[in-house]
C-alpha cells in the first residue's frame, strides 16, 4: 500500500507558540510548541497516541492513518519566524513585491490573498532552483 499524503498546517499563535493541525483528515491530530520543532515533535507524539489508543482499544487503524506522511504547509508568519535568516524585504525585492507589504505579510494574522501566497511560493521555489544549481 502507498503512503498517503495529507496536509499539516503549520501556524503561529498570538502567544508566540506554534500549533500544526490537519484539516483533511477525520482523526484529531495536533501539535503544540514554543519552537516549530517542538510542535513538529508533540505533532508526531500525537499521531503515535492515536495510533496506539486504537491498538489497545482492539480497533482497526482507519484507512486514513495507514501509512500517513504529511506535507507541512505554513502561514507565511510563521515561515518567516522558522526560516528567521531570511531577509524578508530582499526576498520582497527579488519577488518583485513591495518590501513594505511583505513586512505586513509577516505579521501574524496579517490577510494575504491565494493568488498572492501562491506568487510568494512559486517565488521560493524558483530561489530554491537556483540556489540547487550553484557549484562551488
Amino acid at each position: 500500500m502507498a503512503n498517503m499524503k495529507s496536509i499539516a498546517i503549520i501556524e503561529r499563535g498570538k502567544d508566540g507558540t506554534f500549533g500544526i493541525f490537519t484539516p483533511e483528515i477525520k482523526s484529531t491530530i495536533i501539535g503544540t510548541g514554543k519552537t516549530i520543532a517542538e510542535a513538529k515533535a508533540d505533532f508526531e507524539n500525537s499521531l503515535c497516541e492515536v495510533k496506539e489508543m486504537f491498538k489497545e482499544m482492539g480497533r482497526l487503524l482507519p484507512e486514513e492513518l495507514r501509512g500517513i506522511e504529511f506535507e507541512y504547509k505554513w502561514d507565511i508568519a510563521s515561515l518567516f519566524n522558522y526560516f528567521n535568516w531570511i531577509n524578508v524585504s530582499k526576498l520582497a525585492e527579488a519577488l518583485g513585491i513591495t518590501p513594505s507589504l511583505m513586512r505586513y505579510y509577516k505579521k501574524k494574522g496579517a490577510y494575504i490573498s491565494d493568488i498572492q501566497a501562491q506568487r510568494i511560493e512559486d517565488g521560493l521555489h524558483r530561489l530554491a532552483d537556483e540556489l540547487k544549481a550553484v557549484s562551488l
